[in-house]
């Protein structure tokens, strides 16, 4: 994998990745491949490619997951059965996905291809002299700085697990963090991921930007 496992904080981990990288590098696991079957041939490539990733990235992290399934809340958050310490998170984005896992804590992790954005979207996500900049920019730094802004957005409400119902146009996100808090949740933003700071290696400047939080707190028990 030509990607760089992030560590934000101790035992928060994620990665991002294309799907036909992981897809052609990495061996896929038959439960997977079992729920991939039910699905759409286009959401049957991101289904797999994201928890082939999310198994690689367990293995890595010392938290081997082996063949088991990767399950789902009746809200479509992710969990892996007789784990319930271990947090864990998908995303996928044209063609990239991204997973993130969290010892003894809940995460969500969110990667945004960056595309265009409207001035009502930009106005409703981004605190109004952020709104101001964004809109003064070229389309492509436009495109960008707001990607990596949703993404912090929908990596926060993902980790207190929610998704458009926890409403991630009100997370408080400033332009240009890189880290930053919200309702017990912390969350970052590294460089080099496509943003166009120049930060990172070659891999991470070639990706789009991406965004991983986390609870203070421990990992809800019980999902089992």
């Amino acid at each position: 994998m030509s990607g760089r496992i992030r560590t934000p904080a101790d035992g928060v981990h994620h990665l991002v990745a294309r799907n036909e990288e992981v897809l052609g590098a990495l061996p896929v696991a038959a439960a997977d491949r079992a729920t991939a079957g039910r699905l759409p041939p286009w959401r049957a490539a991101e289904h797999l490619a994201s928890r082939t990733l999310l198994r690689f990235l367990l293995r890595e992290a010392g938290e081997d997951a082996g063949d088991g399934p990767v399950a789902a809340l009746p809200g479509g958050r992710p969990y892996l059965p007789g784990r319930p310490g271990l947090g864990v998170s998908l995303s996928h984005s044209a063609g990239w996905v991204a997973a993130a896992v969290g010892r003894g804590r809940d995460v969500g992790v969110d990667v945004q291809v960056p595309a265009a954005v409207g001035d009502r979207l930009l106005r409703l996500c981004c605190a109004p002299g952020d709104a101001d900049a964004l809109a003064a920019r070229s389309e492509e730094a436009r495109r960008s700085g707001f990607a990596r802004i949703f993404a912090v957005q929908e990596a926060c409400v993902k980790a207190v697990g929610k998704g458009f119902s926890g409403r991630p146009w009100t997370v408080p996100v400033p332009l240009g963090a890189r880290t930053g808090t919200w309702d017990g949740v912390r969350w970052s933003a590294p460089p080099g991921d496509g943003a166009g700071d120049g930060g990172g290696d070659e891999g991470d400047r070639a990706a789009p930007p991406v965004a991983c939080a986390w609870t203070v707190r421990p990992a809800r028990r019980g999902r089992a």
